[in-house]
């Protein structure tokens, strides 16, 4: 079966010739939708741990991270270099001479060869985007920007706390000196139909990013999206219609755009809906079986 997507793993191995994986990296840092500095409530769907292992929060270091995670990953993937993939929060929301402890201590491992930076589009500066830039003569650099749609109407719905506006700018600022993008999005975001998703999909195309992560919206425990589902305020996509909205977003995407991410991980224990979301592999061989059947592939309406 041929590849109708573009994938990360088969751009990382064009670019160094082997497999690469990435390191996620919790760094123990905050979110201004969570500090009290745009709001204590967060994003409706985001917990207390962030998207992130808790890594931090259990006293482990960058260092053992990073370490830990590459001999499982040498094991399971025979993995020969690494990414350093700073995941939970905000990983440009420290002053600019923490955040270089914080990457140069991930990039002291054996075997780095990238830097990813997960943050939002409104916690980056000239300062931290210059600092990302400087490592660019020996690493991959790429900033992740959680952009969830291109709709204020939803930014606002899901407490968001930034425009779409905001995302543009990052964009800018990062596209200016070489850094990769790659803009995250979330497929059934309350009030959002597939019309909505699809914009959203053309008009990152139109775009100068260079990434694009696809997440399923899964309910957590103790998230307001959490009580919003138990109000029936709330009704989860199917897989079915997950798969084929995500199938229809992929042919919108040109197809430079590298794939990162088709669905999302959620934490088993913490997962309150839907079910199948804990099933990743069979929900990704229906998006490349839908794809084969259908005869789609990305790109081809964009």
């Amino acid at each position: 079966m041929q590849n109708r997507y573009t994938d990360l793993n088969t751009y990382l191995r064009g670019l160094f010739g082997c497999r690469v994986q990435k390191i996620t990296i919790d760094a123990g840092l905050g979110c201004p939708n969570r500090d009290g500095t745009l709001s204590r409530a967060g994003c409706i769907y985001c917990n207390q741990k962030g998207s992130g292992t808790g890594a931090a929060a259990q006293g482990k270091s960058i260092t053992q991270q990073a370490e830990q995670a590459k001999h499982a990953l040498i094991r399971r993937y025979k993995a020969k270099k690494f990414i350093a993939y700073f995941q939970s929060y905000t990983n440009t929301y420290a002053p600019t001479h923490r955040l270089k402890e914080l990457y140069d201590e991930a990039l002291a491992v054996e075997g780095m060869v990238g830097l990813f930076a997960g943050t939002r589009p409104d916690c980056v500066n000239d300062e931290n985007l210059d600092l990302l830039a400087s490592y660019q003569d020996q690493y991959l650099v790429w900033v992740e920007y959680g952009l969830q749609s291109v709709h204020d109407a939803t930014l606002s719905r899901i407490n968001r706390g930034h425009d779409f506006a905001a995302f543009e700018n990052a964009v800018e600022g990062a596209r200016k000196r070489g850094i990769h993008v790659c803009a995250h999005v979330i497929l059934g975001l309350p009030g959002e139909s597939e019309k909505h998703m699809i914009q959203t999909a053309k008009t990152l195309s139109a775009m100068d990013i260079n990434g694009v992560k696809i997440h399923l919206l899964y309910v957590v425990k103790n998230t307001v999206l959490h009580q919003w589902y138990d109000q029936g305020r709330y009704t989860c996509l199917t897989q079915n219609e997950y798969v084929n909205l995500t199938c229809a977003f992929l042919t919108h995407l040109r197809d430079d755009i590298i794939i990162s991410r088709l669905t999302g991980d959620p934490h088993p224990e913490e997962l309150i809906a839907p079910a199948w979301a804990i099933n990743k592999t069979q929900t990704l061989n229906q998006i490349r079986n839908t794809l084969e059947q259908q005869n789609l592939y990305q790109g081809m309406h964009a």
